[in-house]
């Protein structure tokens, strides 16, 4: 008399079992199940036997964790610079618009300084008449005029470095006389020179803000040094 086969172990569901068989990657892609197994496989291991595939894939894992936050970075990166580039791009169309100086001025402290986002927009024009400073000050209240060669000893700061085409800081050596009544409120800037022209005093493009963050710097100047030479050339046409 024959015996009959022994019965097969259920260890799981037979469409479950079926479904894995037809279809590895359903375990395979799932890594929180990926490492109950090979947990489990090391337990039946034992302590004194070391499992230098279960190691090589920890590394490995390790690895990959890293460069996914690297890519996941340089992603953030990139698209924190395309939406600085299209910040940039609106701010000069806003500022190519007018046709006359008034509505020149009147988009730098308006829309300029709502698409860039920042608190305060200053021009700072320099003079050596005294008698002009009333007269150009009344243009606009983004209009700051100031004695010759305030642009660039503001710029320098109190470590009285180079003038840079951008300067961005932190520490903002509060002035009333380029921010008015919002000195007191602002924590950072940027400082953009401008060169007029022959026979012409320097300037500046001051952006002020009261978050410590916005400028830094550590922080890329390239969009910035865009908007000063596009800046500058508007500027220029408006002068005569």
């Amino acid at each position: 008399m024959s015996s009959s086969p022994a019965p097969r172990p259920v260890s799981m569901a037979d469409d479950l079992r079926a479904r894995i068989i037809d279809d590895p990657a359903l375990i395979l892609d799932d890594v929180d199940v990926m490492r109950a197994l090979v947990a489990e496989n090391e337990k039946k291991l034992g302590a004194n036997i070391v499992d230098l595939r279960g190691i090589a894939m920890e590394r490995l894992e390790t690895r990959l964790d890293r460069l996914e936050e690297t890519h996941r970075s340089v992603i953030a990166a990139a698209y924190e610079n395309l939406a600085g580039t299209n910040q940039i791009h609106r701010a000069v169309l806003a500022l190519l618009e007018p046709q006359d100086f008034p509505g020149f001025l009147g988009a730098l402290s308006g829309e300029a300084a709502a698409i860039l986002r920042v608190d305060c927009l200053r021009l700072v024009l320099e003079t050596r008449r005294p008698e002009d400073e009333e007269a150009l000050n009344a243009l606009d209240e983004a209009v700051t005029v100031v004695p010759a060669g305030f642009a660039d000893a503001y710029a320098a700061g109190a470590h009285g470095r180079g003038a840079r085409a951008v300067t961005l800081r932190q520490m903002v050596p509060g002035s009333d006389a380029l921010y008015g009544a919002k000195s007191a409120t602002i924590r950072s800037e940027a400082l953009l020179r401008l060169d007029l022209g022959e026979g012409r005093l320097p300037a500046l493009l001051a952006m002020g803000s009261d978050d410590p963050q916005q400028f830094a710097p550590n922080q890329g100047t390239d969009l910035l040094t865009f908007f000063a030479g596009v800046f500058e050339r508007v500027l220029r046409r408006h002068l005569g």
